[in-house]
């Protein structure tokens, strides 16, 4: 104590013997941005003169004055936990103090989340901080300010240094609309490699290679495809926005029963018919009254495509979707509308180019029965694929239906079955016959039984890495063989033997809804995670995931299995696994009032989704967060990173700042 109140007499001795004009570095602005239903967040933000820097909130004992917020105490508004630093402050070492602190040059801003319990009101406090330069530092000042919130005010935020009352209005952001476009675009593209859209593709060329034989009709009904597409990308901010549907309207869509169900019955329907079980047409009368010229049945066709691609989509491309669906639930219209359009642009150019590709194909000659192989290959694959919305019912209700292993068995009796119908051994009653194998359907004979082999190992517990994404979580109630040899189990030829696991400090609430992968063992529950991380003096890792997020399911089998990541998670964290799209409902006693929408949350889902996007300001799924024992993050949070020496960086990252 005695050395820091010699260290700032020194400063002040310097400052006033140096010159005898005043040193005052930093100007104040005060302004406040609305969340939500009588949410808001007051910003302070100082501007800073070149070669001077200000103290960040946490220094060290025995270092310079570390910047304050003070608040009046009054009975129109309530804190919201403790004022936050937005700006990353460098760390410096200080010769005068003789070990490093945290500071802030050329601008800093800090915020402070409030809930209104009136309509208008003023926040007054102060600012507390000390600036310093190379040579000189200015006596620590008291910067009052007076923010007046009111729900129907229009103005502009004015910038202060002293304690001026100050009338502010929310902070609108419609800067950098080309470079937000630009980036949606390029997420549009990044949608399409993602492991829900595969399967897409070629059931694409499947529909569009049936049907009209004629150019103009093809290219029509593509564009109306790429169109429609758009469309619904587009709508979806639309709409959220001016209905307050919330920003999880997307996931919902994407893991209810409803469409699951619907979409299930579709793709086997869609499959019977590329069997030879019936074909798929408008009943007469609708088609009778339509201009001879187009092909209306395709049109409606074409959007449905359209439909069912964007739907299909959403487990994958939830984390663009969802941060532009949050920017909607802030009230802003164009950003979203113009984030969306971007993205389902890029998204639907490349199947509207694969839609195209069959028009091109129709005009060569035919060679006997090929055309109706490919269509009974792609209706196993689909037949195959339509398994996936099953799962996500299974999985999003906790009915313990559909486990892995049976998904296996499935799998491998489909793709048996196609192997023997490239083979000839199988034949639909539209087939040619097949007086010999050619050289692409061996290729195929091979990849289809090299696939059928790599699966069975899937039913005695082998993580089967490559298709983490579409198999349902492995589970304790599997078949499991005593020792199972993975990729990340041999080493020098020698099996590793199983680790020791995490310890717990209590039974974990909800655990008989969830399971730990790779023999993890953690929370479902929030408050009893950071409890138990407090208890063991431990960081915790927030894990929000989904059961039909398949980026989760990635990033566990492919980076959470590599040895030395699993060796962290085991010793050096408390696991939270948040699972946002489960629609268990919670007893009336544990539900919440959002203070985003102001509306209640009853569900296991909806509150993880709620604590997401409240302290983080996204839903993106998965999304890693290392956090003390009280909920505030360490570093920076971890969305989807396959890449397990960076996800190894960023773990040791948060370890070392608990520390």
């Amino acid at each position: 104590m005695l050395r820091k109140l010699v260290a700032i007499i020194s400063f002040i001795v310097v400052a006033s013997s140096v010159s005898a004009q005043i040193y005052d570095p930093v100007t104040w602005d005060f302004s406040y941005e609305k969340k939500g239903d009588k949410q808001y967040e007051l910003i302070f933000t100082a501007s800073i003169e070149e070669h001077s820097h200000i103290y960040s909130m946490d220094i060290p004992d025995g270092g310079p004055i570390p910047t304050s917020f003070t608040f009046d105490t009054l009975a129109s508004y309530k804190l919201e936990g403790k004022t936050y630093e937005v700006t990353k402050p460098l760390e410096v070492l200080d010769e005068a103090f003789g070990f490093k602190i945290k500071t802030f040059s050329t601008k800093a801003e800090f915020r402070q989340k409030i809930t209104a319990l009136e309509s208008t009101f003023n926040v007054k406090g102060t600012v507390s901080f000390m600036a310093c330069n190379n040579s000189t530092c200015s006596p620590p000042k008291d910067v009052d300010f007076s923010i007046r919130i009111a729900e129907k005010t229009v103005g502009k935020s004015i910038s202060a240094n002293s304690a001026n009352s100050i009338d502010i209005t929310p902070v609108r952001s419609d800067r950098g609309l080309l470079k937000f476009f630009l980036i949606s675009l390029l997420a549009g593209f990044a949608g399409v490699l993602t492991p829900c859209v595969f399967p897409m593709i070629p059931m694409t060329v499947a529909f569009f290679s049936q049907g009209s034989e004629d150019r103009s009709k093809a290219v029509f009904k593509a564009l109306i495809f790429g169109i429609s597409i758009v469309l619904i990308y587009s709508s979806l901010g639309i709409i959220v926005s001016l209905t307050s549907a919330g920003a999880g309207f997307a996931n919902a869509l994407s893991t209810h029963w409803l469409p699951n169900t619907i979409f299930f019955a579709l793709f086997v329907i869609f499959a019977a018919s590329f069997f030879g079980a019936f074909e798929i047409m408008l009943p007469n009368k609708w088609v009778s009254g339509a201009d001879s010229k187009v092909d209306k049945g395709g049109v409606l066709a074409a959007f449905f495509m359209g439909l069912t691609t964007v739907i299909v989509s959403f487990s994958c491309t939830g984390p663009i979707v969802g941060a532009l669906l949050v920017e909607a639930a802030g009230g802003d219209v164009l950003r979203p509308t113009i984030g969306m359009v971007g993205f389902g642009v890029a998204f639907a150019l490349p199947f509207t180019i694969f839609a195209l590709f069959p028009s091109i194909m129709s005009r060569i000659p035919k060679s006997g029965g090929w055309l109706n192989s490919i269509k009974v290959v792609l209706g196993f694959i689909m037949l195959a694929f339509s398994m996936k919305f099953l799962m996500t019912i299974d999985s999003v209700y906790s009915l313990g239906i559909l486990s892995r292993d049976l998904f296996i068995a499935i799998w491998i009796v489909l793709f048996s079955l196609l192997g023997l119908y490239l083979m000839g051994k199988i034949k639909f009653s539209h087939d040619s016959d097949l007086p010999y194998i050619g050289t692409f359907r061996l290729f195929l004979i091979i990849i289809v039984f090299s696939f059928v082999i790599y699966l069975v190992p899937g039913l005695f517990g082998s993580p089967l890495r490559g298709l983490s994404s579409f198999l349902p979580a492995s589970s304790g109630t599997e078949l499991n063989l005593p020792l199972i040899i993975s990729e990340n189990s041999v080493s020098a030829g020698t099996a590793v033997q199983p680790e020791r696991t995490s310890v717990l400090c209590s039974e974990p609430k909800h655990g008989e809804l969830f399971e730990m992968p790779l023999g993890l063992k953690g929370y479902y529950d929030y408050n009893q995670g950071l409890v138990c991380a407090k208890e063991q003096r431990k960081p915790v890792l927030l894990d929000f995931k989904g059961h039909a997020c398949a980026n989760c399911k990635l990033m566990e089998a492919k980076v959470w299995s590599d040895p030395e990541v699993l060796r962290r998670l085991k010793e050096n964290f408390v696991i939270v696994a948040l699972y946002v799209d489960d629609r268990t409902q919670l007893p009336e006693n544990e539900w919440i009032v959002s203070a985003l929408d102001g509306k209640q949350k009853k569900t296991i889902g909806k509150i993880c989704e709620d604590l997401e996007i409240s302290k983080f300001k996204t839903n993106a799924l998965p999304l890693y967060v290392i956090t003390d024992s009280e909920g505030n993050p360490l570093n920076k949070p971890m969305p989807t990173n396959l890449n397990v020496a960076e996800y190894k960086k960023w773990l040791d990252e948060g370890i070392a700042l608990f520390r």
